[in-house]
Order: C-alpha cells, then structure tokens, then sequence
C-alpha cells in the first residue's frame, strides 16, 4: 500500500464509458481512489451510492474527481451505473495489477475464513500525484464523510 507523502502509483484503466483513465493525466486536481470488490452487492453499493449523493460536495471540495475500481467487467459496471444512477467513472481492473499496487488486493478474512479478494481500500491523491490520505479495510458506514474531511484539509 502506497504510504501517504510518496507518489501514488500512476496506472491506465478502460472505463465504463469506454476512454482509458489514466490517473497522472488528473495531475492538477485531487482523486479519489477506491477500490471495491463487486458491482451491485450491499456494500459496494452502499459506497457508490454514498460518493454520488456527494457528488457536489465532492467537486466543490477542490474539484475532485472520484473513480471507482473493481476487477468487474466494463459490461457490468455500466449495469450497475445505469441502475443506480452514478456520476463518476468505474474502471475495470481485470487483471488486478492497480489492485497489487495499491494493496488492495490480498488474504482477508470473510465469513470467518482467511479468503483472497479484493480490500475495500480508498485513496485521497493530491494535485501533485501524492497521497495525501489512505484507508484500508474501509468500513462503507460514514466513509464518504472521511474522504471530504481528508479533500476539505488539502491546501
């Protein structure tokens, strides 16, 4: 997991909309990162849902720009977007490689059994391509709330 002060790792994902998201070609705004691990299940959902009813917020809060991640297919994010009305990007990590980068993917406990799958994970990353906030093992409940906390104390 990229450490907060160090460059975040730049990667080039295909998105819902079919354009390829390349995170330093955002370098002048902030972004949030966060990597989910299924399009419409409960919590994923209940994030998604959380960062778009924000939206405003979100983009008021020094023009940021989020950006959902999952190894899902193009084919269902655009399912799950068109369902819930979401306003911001979900891009497909097929092969997990921004997941690794990131931390995002590895041995986690569901269900009380150690599993592989993705981490729910967020990313605050700053103009300058830095993280300037990380969270791991992020709980969905109020979530969003931290991330604008985290954008509104970015100079």
């Amino acid at each position: 997991m990229p450490e907060v002060g160090t460059l975040a790792p730049d990667f080039s994902l295909p998105a819902d909309d079919g354009a390829t998201v390349t995170l330093s070609a955002l370098r002048g705004r902030p972004v949030v990162v966060y990597f989910y691990p299924r399009d419409d299940t409960p919590g994923c959902t209940t994030e998604a849902c959380d960062f778009r009813d924000r939206q405003a917020q979100l983009a008021a809060a020094q023009s940021a720009v989020v950006l959902g991640i999952s190894g899902d297919s193009l084919a269902a994010h655009q399912r799950f977007k068109k369902k819930y009305g979401l306003n911001f990007p979900l891009l497909s990590d097929a092969d997990k490689s921004v997941m690794l980068a990131y931390g995002a993917y590895g041995k986690k406990i569901m269900y009380g059994k150690e599993v592989e799958g993705v981490i729910r994970s967020t990313f605050v990353i700053d103009r300058d391509g830095k993280v300037a906030a990380a969270w791991k093992k992020v709980s969905v409940k109020g979530h969003a709330d931290a991330v604008l906390a985290a954008l509104a104390a970015l100079s």
